[in-house]
């Protein structure tokens, strides 16, 4: 995605809808265990609801009893940025998709210690799936091998 060029506002407010724009742009917050993934259990991958960048894995998904998507590990670190983040009354270490540079939730030292003790708590809104089935057809073949022992 090195050339992916981040569309202006009025594109982006057309595209998305408008809880994907607040959470990819406005940093907000989706609803707890009322989003689209929180329960998807389905194969495939996470994309990001702006640029189409591969964040996440289902083989990575986990239940965290949180309410929203939780992941061990993005698919690439390359892919997502950090930042530190003091809302809310607390210091939390936010997390971005590296080309688009949206919001998609934060990530805390509290997940699966056999698989790094890292629970990415991401948005559903930020976040477009594409099963494996779609993927080929979606341009995402390059990854289709992760899934090859899991089917």
């Amino acid at each position: 995605m090195a050339n992916y060029k981040k569309p202006e506002v009025h594109v982006l407010r057309e595209s998305l809808t408008e809880l994907q724009y607040a959470v990819t742009q406005e940093e907000a917050t989706e609803p707890a265990f009322n989003n689209v993934y929180w329960d998807n259990t389905q194969q495939g991958i996470y994309v990001d609801i702006v640029s189409g960048e591969p964040l996440f894995s289902s083989l990575d998904k986990f239940d965290s009893h949180c309410g929203w998507p939780s992941f061990t590990q993005p698919l690439e670190s390359e892919l997502i940025t950090e930042k530190v983040d003091n809302r809310l009354f607390a210091t939390r270490t936010e997390v971005r998709s590296k080309d688009a540079d949206s919001h998609l939730g934060h990530v805390f030292e509290d997940g699966p210690q056999e698989t790094g003790g890292l629970r990415y708590c991401i948005n559903s809104a930020s976040l477009k799936f594409i099963p494996v089935e779609e993927m080929q057809s979606a341009g995402y073949e390059h990854l289709l091998e992760l899934f090859t022992d899991h089917q």
